[in-house]
């Protein structure tokens, strides 16, 4: 069953757009959607394990220019 996860991602003023497109072409991302608020953009991921979800944050989500600071949050089944 894979790890489902929202990204919470606050970027640099005026690279939310960019950052949206490049972290949406990224594997494992479902939807990527700049929004409004406290953070700019909002990101569904999925990986099959956990440690692969938290690789493809720190690894690749994170690398992205512009990013200011992430929070990712798993779903869980309640």
């Amino acid at each position: 069953m894979p790890v489902h996860a929202y990204v919470l991602i606050q970027t640099e003023v005026g690279k939310a757009a960019t950052v949206a497109r490049t972290v949406a072409s990224l594997d494992g991302v479902v939807a990527a959607e700049g929004v409004t608020g406290p953070y700019d953009v909002i990101v569904r991921a999925e990986a099959g394990t956990v440690d692969e979800l938290g690789q493809m944050v720190v690894g690749r989500i994170q690398l992205i220019e512009g990013i200011t600071r992430t929070v990712t949050c798993p779903v869980v089944n309640l």
